[in-house]
């Protein structure tokens, strides 16, 4: 049984959660606040975290900076009224998992935590990936292009883990967004062009060659020219 931290300080919202991830056979914790939900993780170690942005004092980004600044690997989505495609960025750049936008339907929130709960297991594959002049180490974390190194955020780095490990291969983008993002949420793939353009800013910043292609109308594939 998988364990859910729901945060948020509408009491509303947070019984109805409650109720709906009990129903579905999760073991549910709930907190008022960013400095309750640390107490809670810290405590019993939830496997997902489902976390407003929007709270008095410690908000979920300032939660989310404290867990990822331990290192701390739980699952979070977070919940927010803010749509913009910047917004969303922001929260996954900070480390989110996945962003749900207020208003939602419960069996979406639910559908996102299974699809977070069976997410592939290839980040934690440890060996090293070359292509052409590019390489990436998931053991270090380092990336590098011939011999200029470079840095990437989290997200970004999973998404470089993942083209890398499927090159030359035409992805779609709906594949890339499910088996990177987990989920393919409305306006995912405004981000996937996002963190694609990163992508390519930072492997190109030596005035190297592209590899990462756009297909048109398809997705992306990581070729050289």
């Amino acid at each position: 049984m998988a364990t859910i931290l729901v945060v948020d300080d509408d009491p509303k919202l947070l019984n109805m959660l409650q109720r709906t991830l009990t129903l579905e056979g999760f073991r549910v914790l709930t907190a008022p606040d960013g400095n309750t939900a640390l107490a809670q993780v810290q405590s019993h170690h939830p496997d997902v975290i489902i976390l407003d942005w929007l709270m008095p004092g410690l908000n979920g980004i300032g939660v989310i900076k404290q867990l990822r600044a331990l290192d701390d690997k739980t699952l979070i989505l977070m919940l927010t009224a803010r749509d913009a495609v910047e917004d969303r960025v922001e929260g996954l750049e900070t480390g989110a998992d996945d962003y749900l936008v207020k208003p939602f339907a419960p069996a979406e929130l639910v559908a996102r935590i299974h699809a977070l709960l069976r997410r592939p297991a290839f980040a934690n594959q440890s060996e090293p990936l070359t292509y052409a002049d590019l390489y990436l180490n998931p053991a270090t974390r380092e990336t590098r292009r011939g011999q200029r190194h470079f840095d990437l955020t989290r997200k970004e780095f999973d998404l470089l883990h993942y083209l890398m490990r499927h090159p030359r291969q035409v992805l779609r983008r709906e594949q890339i967004l499910q088996d990177v993002w987990g989920y393919d949420f409305e306006g995912a793939d405004n981000v996937l062009e996002v963190y694609i353009g990163y992508l390519r800013k930072k492997t190109e910043a030596g005035g190297e060659p592209r590899l990462i292609q756009t297909v048109r109308a398809v997705g992306y594939v990581l070729r050289e020219e």
